[in-house]
């Protein structure tokens, strides 16, 4: 028995079920995405977005160039400097927005750090900072259980990278003024385009400060003082892919269909569901995240914890998951289930709704088959 879709990549994620090229066919082609109809669509896109994601009636949301990074980019050039900033970063994305914020932006902040597999002490999270933070640490497996460590009377905005936890994971809208994601991670989107969802509190920000840095065209999100609303109704900064478009809707009407928000939810939660009864049984892994509080539902990440891997040097435990992917993908059970290069050697699975569940249960054996696989070729090696 073999999965039936083997794409267990955490981005681009695997198709919704039942995908094929034929449902692009009424992609708005060859004509302007300023036109009448290419900026229905991008406004279709949003308003999906909204309905399915269960924004909030006062958030804006608006389609960006350059994935998840172009989003949380724009937000953190536009918004950041007036107050203190705090950083969470337990995983390299979060890294990542660390880098930018005190290399590029210069400015003073606070990182509040961990290893992976952890979650930083969130007690630390002060009201009166900007505070900057992946929801679900798409390579640690890592996820803030829920927004609790927020304070509810904050001075600063809470800017959320929500890239591998939106429509996995329920969103605390009230305690977040900037959301982002990419369509190609829940949704089994394409790549290339992010999503930019603004709360009152990011608005307001926006139309009363100024940054003291030049800002880039791709940036810019005011005139004169005033927000460009337009840009959250479908009159895109720069020329988007309308083939991307065309997908995201597909698969936001897939999601629609299925029951929205609460069955993508669900779905995930089934796929970590199976993962963890076989992880309970299976004494060669154990999750990364140590917590079950803080387990990621989408991007699961495993590591090895046998004794006869966990002997070897660093570059050999590294090479000993390189192979165990590989072997999986050869015999075409699993497609880049690799480990991040950063985290501890193992697997990561993605978990999303798009994956169905059958497909999980299909891929439980085939991991003990690699693993004795690649553990006798590395002992005969020896």
């Amino acid at each position: 028995m073999r999965p039936a879709r083997p794409e267990f990549s955490s981005g681009p994620c695997a198709k919704r079920p039942g995908w094929t090229p034929e449902n692009l066919a009424n992609a708005v082609l060859g004509r302007s995405h300023r036109s009448k109809l290419g900026k229905a669509r991008l406004k279709e896109a949003i308003d999906r977005t909204r309905q399915v994601l269960e924004v909030p009636d006062d958030y804006l949301v608006g389609i960006v160039p350059g994935s998840d990074t172009g989003a949380v980019e724009m937000a953190l050039w536009s918004l950041l400097g007036p107050r203190p900033v705090q950083l969470m970063a337990f995983e390299s994305f979060g890294k990542d927005w660390v880098t930018d914020v005190v290399k590029q932006l210069k400015l003073p902040a606070e990182v509040l750090d961990a290893p992976y597999g952890k979650l930083p002490d969130v007690t630390k999270v002060r009201k009166d900072a900007d505070l900057v933070f992946t929801w679900n640490g798409t390579t640690s497996g890592v996820r803030v259980p829920n927004a609790d460590f927020i304070p509810a009377d904050r001075e600063g905005v809470t800017i959320c990278d929500a890239t591998s936890a939106a429509f996995a994971q329920k969103l605390e809208w009230a305690k977040l003024d900037v959301v982002t994601f990419s369509w190609q991670k829940a949704l089994g989107g394409e790549g290339g385009h992010g999503v930019l969802i603004l709360g009152p509190r990011a608005v307001e920000r926006l139309e009363s400060y100024t940054p003291a840095w030049p800002m880039p065209k791709l940036f810019r999100m005011t005139k004169a003082g005033k927000l460009t609303r337009d840009i959250f109704e479908g009159a895109t900064i720069n020329t988007p892919s309308m083939l991307c478009v065309e997908d995201a809707i597909d698969a936001l009407k897939w999601a629609e269909g299925i029951g929205g928000l609460a069955e993508m939810q669900r779905r995930a939660d089934a796929n970590l569901a199976i993962l963890a009864d076989w992880v309970a049984k299976t004494p060669w892994v154990e999750f990364l995240a140590e917590d079950a509080a803080t387990r990621s539902n989408t991007s699961v990440c495993l590591k090895v914890v046998d004794p006869r891997v966990t002997g070897l040097s660093e570059d050999a435990q590294a090479d000993f998951a390189k192979k165990l992917a590989s072997v999986l993908e050869k015999e075409a059970v699993a497609y880049d289930v690799g480990g991040y290069r950063d985290a501890p050697p193992g697997l990561r699975i993605w978990c999303g709704a798009t994956v169905e569940t059958s497909d999980v249960d299909a891929l439980t054996p085939w991991l003990d088959w690699a693993f004795e696989t690649v553990v006798a070729d590395f002992a005969a090696a020896a």
